[in-house]
């Protein structure tokens, strides 16, 4: 339950996948990053010419990842329903037509999509590189993304074994207890999937609890870890720097606290991403996501992303 003020807000399932499928499209980059762009529904075939159709692809200049996204419910079956699906959709995707029809609508995207336009000349690319850049990604293997309103063990053990690299991100929803139609969603913090096949040895460490040892992601550590791994101390300056499209650049200072939250004046964030985004806001800026880890810095100029890779 959710308590804002005198209401009260209580899970509640969703009418039908349509739901899902609306909100993740009016909210994707909190699950594929704030340097992602969203490509809705496209036919496409399989060499013997069988059409299927994603909900949509992602894909994430950021990471270089591209996605075929198929948002779901726990209620379909995943044998009659998603595996076989979600193969078709491979297989058309790893077809040249495919790549080159989604190359296509990308550069469209970026050409008459302001949001998108901007998100790639922040990352440094220059226009003339764009497709090249995009051609590079498409060659990758594409991770089916499944955002869904919960994982079952079939489903689980069904993207363990699947070929393709699978991240399943669960989305909540909750409904106020006196009127239904007052809806809230809940997403996953810093666009961190609930099961991810995609992890490699490079992404998982250790950390050492007494005697426990126990295997865990890089998204998993938190600014606490680091303090508590002596590499981060309270009270510690981090920085973040924003240069508006027009406009000077701004410098912000924020504080560690024990807690291991980020304190920007008066405010405390207990999340890099949402502390970075609030001073992009104040700068002006209309983004709704941005990458705390590669936003703060230490005042010696190393990025708090750095420092989580030594734990």
């Amino acid at each position: 339950m959710i308590i804002l003020e005198n209401k009260k807000y209580i899970r509640s399932s969703f009418k039908d996948e349509a739901e899902i499928e609306k909100v993740v499209i009016e909210n994707y980059e909190f699950l594929f990053g704030p340097n992602s762009i969203l490509l809705e529904k496209s036919l496409i075939k399989t060499s013997d010419g069988v059409g299927t159709i994603p909900d949509a692809f992602a894909i994430d200049f950021e990471t270089k990842k591209w996605y075929l996204v198929e948002a779901e419910l726990i209620a379909h079956n995943v044998w009659n329903h998603i595996s076989p699906q979600v193969a078709k959709q491979i297989i058309a995707a790893n077809e040249q037509s495919t790549k080159k029809k989604i190359e296509e609508l990308v550069i469209k995207k970026i050409q008459y999509d302001k949001s998108a336009r901007e998100k790639i000349t922040e990352l440094g690319i220059k226009e003339i590189d764009f497709r090249k850049h995009i051609s590079d990604i498409l060659n990758t293997i594409p991770i089916v993304g499944i955002p869904i309103d919960g994982i079952s063990n079939d489903l689980r053990n069904w993207a363990s074994t699947f070929k393709n690299p699978v991240k399943l991100w669960i989305i909540t929803k909750y409904s106020d207890i006196q009127n239904r139609e007052i809806i809230a969603y809940e997403f996953p913090e810093e666009f961190r999937p609930e099961f991810d096949t995609s992890e490699t040895e490079e992404d998982v460490t250790q950390i050492v609890n007494g005697d426990e040892i126990k295997k865990i992601n890089r998204r998993d550590i938190t600014i606490l870890d680091l303090i508590n791994s002596k590499i981060l101390v309270v009270g510690q300056k981090l920085i973040s720097t924003y240069k508006p499209r027009t406009g000077n650049q701004i410098r912000v200072e924020a504080s560690v606290l024990e807690d291991g939250s980020i304190q920007i004046g008066n405010d405390n964030y207990k999340s890099p991403s949402y502390a970075a985004l609030s001073v992009l806001q104040k700068a002006g800026s209309d983004r709704e996501t941005v990458n705390g880890w590669t936003s703060w810095k230490t005042e010696d100029g190393k990025y708090i992303s750095e420092l989580r890779k030594r734990i």
